[in-house]
């Protein structure tokens, strides 16, 4: 990645994204569903910190300053795609020996995510991800507590419904077919039976 100067202090800004990436690469990656579009998202969200990190760095939690611009770049990024798109690239499968890329959520949970409306989407995120309360939810998305319960908690029913397997009815036992008959010229003729008692 290439870091901009900008007003970055440097080595500080560098430790920040040496130990910060992954887990702001799993974010973007559970938002979208897509490596390469997480990569971009953190590439510019990154970038975006960097000329203003005098700012984030004094912030009560710089990554929580950078996860607010990485959630709201994917929000946008969402909104265009919804208008000039019709649908998304199914999701990626996470890669298993690439370490920065290695995302520990089943593809299911992935494809059920990104089925979600994106308020939703960013509200389960941010909460189990994230461990925010409904408070720190609806602050960094600028909507109310209630809003930010009312989207979290439909969204959680909507992965459950996704998530739940369909009910399976019991196998009845097999039953025994009627004799098949063959079709005739003069008719239709009953397949012969075996005769009892064995040949004579």
């Amino acid at each position: 990645m290439e870091l901009l100067t900008g007003d970055a202090t440097g080595s500080d800004f560098v430790t920040f994204v040496e130990q910060r990436s992954a887990a702001l690469f799993r974010t973007a990656y559970v938002l979208t569903g897509n490596r390469d579009a997480a990569d971009d998202l953190v590439q510019e969200a990154l970038e975006r910190a960097c000329r203003h990190w005098r700012r984030a760095s004094v912030a009560d939690s710089p990554e929580a300053y950078v996860r607010r611009i990485l959630v709201n770049l994917a929000n946008k990024r969402w909104r265009k795609l919804r208008h000039t798109s019709p649908a998304e690239a199914p999701p990626d499968r996470a890669d298993p020996v690439d370490a920065y890329r290695r995302v520990e959520v089943r593809d299911q949970l992935i494809q059920a995510l990104q089925s979600l409306p994106m308020g939703m989407r960013t509200a389960v995120v941010l909460h189990y991800f994230h461990d925010m309360a409904d408070t720190q939810i609806a602050d960094l998305l600028g909507i109310s507590p209630a809003t930010a319960r009312s989207q979290l908690a439909r969204g959680l029913a909507k992965l459950r419904a996704a998530l739940t397997p369909e009910p399976t009815l019991a196998c009845a036992p097999p039953v025994r077919p009627p004799a098949p008959v063959l079709p005739s010229l003069s008719g239709r003729v009953p397949v012969p039976q075996p005769r009892q008692g064995g040949p004579r």
